[in-house]
């Protein structure tokens, strides 16, 4: 698959990308897609949650009335559950929510997440660029001159640019990664996908 090379100024510069077909060509794997989705989105996930159970709550543990005779019904002490003000039954614990994937399931996850990409024609590649200073009025206006402004943007580099990434960070919506850094979420979470000519290169060989 042949993509047209394009510069900062939206410009075509009548070159071809060439897109491995091993990676941008492939059948989507809808369920490799989802685990690795999930698993990234568990593992952002703090597990700090607790809640306070009958043990831990503050209040006399004597037993509020005798158990038979009086009519109603049965009761321990102040911090029983049924109680307002007492603990929870089953509350939210302290927890990883961590889980193991196989290293093949995430490689054909990125791979089935780049060929939907190239089968939604959502990949842009352009000639490889830095900047001087950050600037993020310069990152908009690459953005209106590729026509992708207003999108959820993937900018993907070949190595570290802080200048650009710092442009990137006030622009609702775009994000800048290395071609070595991208993953499943961060693909299917964009709308458009840019690649410079070094980030297509070092993905071609991943």
């Amino acid at each position: 698959m042949e993509l047209a090379i394009y510069n900062i100024n939206g410009e075509d510069t009548g070159r071809r990308a060439q897109l491995n077909d091993a990676i941008f060509g492939i059948e989507p794997n809808q369920h490799a897609l989802y685990l690795d989705v999930k698993q990234f989105l568990a593992n952002q996930r703090q597990g700090t949650h607790k809640s306070k159970e009958r043990s831990e709550v503050s209040g006399s543990t004597r037993k509020l009335h005798k158990q038979k005779g009086g009519g109603g019904s049965r009761i321990g002490d102040i911090n029983s559950p049924v109680l307002v003000g007492g603990g929870r039954v089953f509350g939210p614990r302290p927890r990883d929510y961590r889980f193991k994937l196989n290293k093949k399931v995430k490689q054909l996850a990125r791979k089935s997440a780049l060929s939907l990409k190239a089968q939604n024609n959502a990949i842009i590649v352009v000639e490889d660029f830095s900047m001087e200073a950050p600037k993020t009025k310069e990152f908009v206006k690459i953005a209106k001159n590729l026509k992708i402004d207003g999108k959820k943007i993937l900018l993907v580099l070949a190595g570290q640019e802080k200048n650009v990434y710092l442009s990137s960070r006030n622009v609702p919506g775009a994000s800048v990664m290395t071609a070595t850094d991208i993953n499943t979420y961060s693909l299917l979470n964009s709308n458009a996908l840019v690649l410079t000519e070094g980030g297509l290169d070092v993905i071609n060989k991943l």
